[in-house]
């Protein structure tokens, strides 16, 4: 059975870090580029960054860039997420997801509804709680 795992989520104060593991299993890892989503109270999901199966390249939405810093280990089938600077902005149940590197980067636009998306596969989630 194909599916992603997340792991890592947890109860931080604001300017402390956590580190999101994603794990794949069941589908051919590097065939896909993975992204990482998150979903507040009462909104749509929203996608912040992703990484290329196919050269590693990375992409950040504005909201993250230069505090997240997402990287894989294919000998793992793992993508991470390492989260610095938090801000209780950040608190959200953190998604990853593998599919197209374009729709991934697209998601970084505007919010969007995971039924009907387009990615192939998604993780059921990690919540990450920052306090104020």
């Amino acid at each position: 059975e194909a599916q992603l795992v997340e792991s890592g989520g947890g109860l931080v104060q604001a300017g402390g870090s956590l580190r999101l593991s994603c794990v794949a299993s069941g589908f051919s890892f590097g065939d896909y580029a993975i992204g990482w989503f998150r979903q507040a109270p009462g909104k749509e999901r929203e996608g912040f960054s992703c990484i290329s199966s196919s050269d590693g390249s990375t992409y950040y939405a504005d909201s993250v860039k230069g505090r997240f810093t997402i990287s894989s280990d294919n000998a793992k089938n793992t993508v991470y997420l390492q989260m610095n600077s938090l801000k209780p902005e950040d608190t959200a149940v953190y998604y990853c997801a593998a599919g197209p590197l374009l729709l991934l980067r697209l998601s970084f636009l505007k919010p969007v509804d995971h039924r009907y998306y387009g990615m192939d596969y998604w993780g059921k989630g990690t919540l990450v709680t920052v306090s104020s």
